[in-house]
């Protein structure tokens, strides 16, 4: 079964909210939509979070890493999104499924399934 409860952590507000409409129009819930470390991780600890979307690079240089780890940690599937070649992955993450910006409901969604 895909994972239902996505947890959104992007900076951008209209992205966000977008995700938000693709998840909502795919019968997917959110679990939290975060623009930081500290709230994300918050969330992460509290649980019920089937999978992830995180914008790779936040505000003020805060990068997404110690969410990716926690997620990793705690076994949950998360995409990386990524706005292009400025991105550097942590090596640690490097395998991880990709979502490149610009998203398209198609593009999310082919790749929510493909986290299982």
């Amino acid at each position: 079964m895909p994972a239902q409860r996505i947890l959104i952590v992007e900076d951008e507000p209209l992205i966000s909210m977008m995700l938000e409409d693709f998840l909502d129009a795919l019968d997917r819930q959110v679990a939290g939509a975060v623009d930081n470390v500290a709230d994300a991780l918050a969330l992460v600890a509290q649980g019920g979070i089937d999978g992830a979307i995180l914008d790779v690079n936040l505000r003020a240089g805060e990068t997404s890493w110690p969410v990716a780890d926690a997620l990793a940690a705690a076994g949950i599937p998360f995409l990386l999104a990524t706005g292009g070649s400025d991105d550097t992955i942590a090596e640690a993450h490097r395998g991880r499924p990709m979502l490149s910006k610009p998203f398209t409901m198609d593009s999310v969604e082919k790749a929510l399934d493909g986290l299982g």
